[in-house]
């Protein structure tokens, strides 16, 4: 998906669906289940073919049934009509079993594809579409497929079948009545071909005002705290309200249009029959048909009409699944900016974690013109622990990002290990790389799980080792129920420091050769702190590390301190150096400490 179309995506822009064609993109979702389908098929057959039956056992009932000289004859018509209803009821069942069993297993085959694809793309994506719009797909979105694979396509089936073969029938009994019911179509189609394409546009509004309802509330649960602590709840409580009544609003629109669609259809279908069997009654009256052949007509001609009904009711729910499955298949069909090449270079079987960084410039789609990185170089040596400082914007959480491969530059390269990232796996490079983000990202999950997120084939044992190194074991094991205590969403029932620790616990899980660490210890107390910074302490142990520094502790301890400024390096160095020299990091450390103890190291040093 191009950036252009993201955008449009974004802004609730998106091209209108112009045809079912989108539908034809589930069939690879229906392949695998050919089988299933074709015994539905099946069913399918036998229940209308026994269904067809009916009319023809009714004419004789009617017929022969009712005479005083055929009352021996009369059991077994309805025994007849007795035992294609059991026939029809039992297939039926099974057809429509299978059908619905399709339709349940093929959405939910979509659905798992279009995360499995979201998930992997890149940050440029998630740049200019909301999160709050994907989940809106692949919830309702999926949800509207669903109707129509599941239940949907039973119904059109079944009424498809009713409708050929009433039509057959119909010649069949009478070839006079039939063709007069064919001339009366167009009055019964031309409703829906009129009607139609407005529903799906309508539709498609509607899907549309859901998703940003959606983005509000995704948006708003996940800052709760921030919009209580800014008393907000009245003001997006209308904020969703009002978008609540947009989508109500669009809704309104598409029912009105679809129920005067479902009306007409009623009207003109019903209407047509009337007419026809006026006719046929004339013809009884005249002899030239029997009561019972009028009466098999009148069936096959009710079932005609109710099938013509349910068809035009489930082609509103068509038009409105076409508009969804494009949007799913919009998701499915965006392209990541990060590719594995096609024969990627495999790096050493031993990482060492010795990084090149070359001549990179780098700006973020979402800012073309702005430099984040200005021929950036800079070379780690394995083992080495590096400390980038510098003032807000100076590009130090974008080193990371570059490292991790979530963005390529526009000029130069990164080296590990030797190997040009850009030519390797990107999930074998972040294989080689461990993070732990100053906004810590715990998941709705069991403290044992959300260390195991480091490396998922662990065994408990190895998890506690984790946590122990981190200093994370002696609250988890205070916790009600340990390891498997249910941290809360986002780690919510966890303390800042707490939760800090789960990360550090989770990094040290994966032990890769290379450890990314936005120091986050400035938000908390010192306790907490204290317990922090030994847990990184062992974490850096024997690896090589980038520290995006908070403390002058760490600035102290680093190898090298890389002073950054406006996307570039300015100097590079020690503490004492660096003081020495003056120049950008003298000022912010004069800036962060000239009001602190001499012995108070952990003060805070500016590099936000």
């Amino acid at each position: 998906m191009s950036n252009a179309k993201q955008s449009d995506s974004s802004r609730g822009e998106r091209p209108r669906a112009s045809s079912l064609k989108p539908l034809k993109l589930t069939v690879p979702f229906i392949k695998p289940y050919t089988g299933r389908l074709l015994l539905a098929f099946v069913c399918l057959s036998v229940a209308s073919v026994s269904m067809l039956g009916m009319p023809i056992a009714i004419r004789y009932v009617i017929d022969y049934g009712f005479s005083s000289d055929n009352l021996k004859s009369i059991d077994l018509y309805f025994m007849a009509l007795l035992g294609l209803a059991l026939i029809y009821a039992v297939f039926a069942s099974f057809r429509y079993y299978l059908v619905m069993w399709i339709g349940e297993r093929v959405v939910a085959d979509i659905r798992s594809a279009v995360y499995r694809h979201i998930i992997k793309l890149s940050p440029t994506f998630f740049e200019v579409t909301r999160t709050g719009e994907v989940l809106s797909r692949l919830t309702t979105d999926t949800t509207l497929v669903q109707s129509v694979v599941g239940a949907g396509m039973s119904i059109a089936l079944r009424s498809s079948f009713t409708l050929i073969g009433c039509l057959v029938m119909l010649f069949v009994t009478s070839a006079k009545l039939t063709l007069m019911i064919l001339a009366l179509v167009p009055v019964v189609v031309l409703p829906v071909w009129l009607y139609s394409r407005k529903v799906r546009r309508l539709s498609r509004a509607t899907q549309d005002r859901i998703a940003d309802s959606s983005s509000i509330a995704d948006e708003s649960l996940n800052a709760i705290q921030i919009v209580q602590a800014f008393t907000l709840e009245n003001f997006l409580g209308e904020r969703f309200a009002d978008s609540v009544e947009t989508s109500f609003s669009a809704a309104r629109k598409r029912l009105q249009v679809s129920s005067l669609l479902s009306g007409l259809i009623v009207l003109t279908a019903f209407g047509a029959i009337v007419v026809v069997l006026w006719i046929g009654a004339h013809s009884v009256a005249d002899n030239t048909m029997t009561p019972g052949t009028l009466g098999q007509f009148l069936m096959y001609a009710t079932f005609l009409a109710g099938s013509t009904t349910a068809l035009g009711e489930v082609w509103s729910d068509v038009q409105r699944a076409a508009g969804a499955m494009e949007r799913l298949m919009e998701l499915l069909s965006a392209q990541t900016d990060i590719k594995a090449p096609a024969n990627p270079l495999a790096l050493p079987p031993e990482g060492r974690g010795h990084i090149q960084i070359q001549r990179i410039d780098f700006n973020y789609p979402s800012r073309p013109d702005q430099k984040a990185l200005d021929k950036y170089t800079l070379e780690i040596q394995s083992g080495e622990t590096i400390a980038l400082v510098g003032p807000s914007g100076a590009g130090k959480t974008t080193v990371f990002q570059l490292l991790l491969r979530f963005y390529d530059p526009q000029a130069g390269q990164i080296l590990l290990d030797g190997v040009d990232i850009t030519k390797a796996d990107p999930e074998e490079v972040r294989k080689r790389i461990g993070i732990v983000p100053q906004n810590t990202v715990l998941f709705a999950e069991t403290a044992m799980e959300n260390i195991r997120y480091g490396r998922p084939t662990a065994t408990d044992e190895e998890v506690k080792a984790a946590a122990r190194a981190a200093i994370a074991d002696e609250f988890i094991e205070k916790q009600p129920e340990g390891y498997h205590t249910f941290l809360g969403e986002k780690g919510m029932r966890l303390s800042g420091g707490q939760q800090q620790r789960i990360a550090i616990a989770r990094a040290i899980l994966k032990n890769p050769p290379v450890m990314l660490l936005d120091e986050a210890t400035s938000a908390l107390d010192s306790e907490s702190e204290k317990l922090v910074q030994e847990a990184l302490d062992h974490l850096m142990q024997d690896h090589t590390t980038l520290v995006i520094a908070h403390r002058l502790s760490t600035v102290i301890k680093a190898d090298r301190i890389v002073v950054m400024d406006e996307g570039k390096i300015v100097d590079i160095g020690r503490h004492a150096e660096l003081i020495r020299k003056g120049g950008l990091y003298a000022r912010l450390a004069d800036l962060q400490f000239r009001h602190a103890p001499d012995d108070q190291e952990n003060e805070l040093l500016e590099v936000v």
